[in-house]
């Protein structure tokens, strides 16, 4: 079993994926981690659709098509999980209109890093994929218009086995400062 330090450093963006089915327990236990994700005031306002088969297709060709041909890679993916937030929370409308933050979206990020770590703890491999045409994956899914997609994250076993390796990352000198900005 790895530390979590270790599932952190062989957490890397997968494009590349054997031609075997991801099992239904084995996502229902990332998405299990998902759900487990903090969030402001609790609002739990990440939702996710598990899109594979026709469907999938379906994404591919229509929601990462056009301009944004450099994700057609993910045709091979067995399943594409779509990320979306229920933007009916009072918390995220006040936060975003009073602070200018936009919870939802640090709420998604939150629980997808815990659903692309689970993944990886299980052999698995992900790809967070921001450039797609949402207007289409909402048509496809039947999303309604009160629910924001904000990522697509592809699933699947890797055709490469995903082992520890070096990332190539800022110095912590240069990210970690001490009382005052820049010290």
């Amino acid at each position: 079993m790895f530390e979590l330090m270790d599932i952190i450093k062989k957490r890397r963006s997968v494009r590349a994926y054997l031609d075997k089915p991801v099992e239904n327990e084995k996502i229902k236990q990332i998405i299990e981690a998902a759900r487990l994700a903090p969030s402001s005031c609790n609002s739990q306002c990440w939702r996710f659709v598990i899109a594979k088969d026709d469907v999938k297709e379906q994404i591919v060709k229509n929601g990462l098509g056009g301009f944004i041909l450099a994700n057609r890679w993910a045709k091979n993916v067995p399943i594409i999980i779509v990320a979306c937030a229920d933007l009916n929370f009072l918390t995220h409308k006040v936060g975003a209109g009073i602070k200018g933050i936009e919870y939802h979206l640090l709420d998604i990020g939150i629980a997808v890093e815990h659903l692309v770590l689970r993944a990886t703890e299980l052999g698995l491999g992900t790809c967070w994929i921001g450039w797609f045409n949402e207007r289409a994956v909402r048509k496809i899914l039947k999303i309604p218009r009160n629910i924001k997609i904000t990522a697509l994250i592809t699933l699947g076993y890797p055709k490469e086995e995903l082992k520890l390796h070096e990332k190539q990352r800022l110095d912590l000198k240069k990210i970690l400062f001490w009382n005052e900005y820049g010290v």
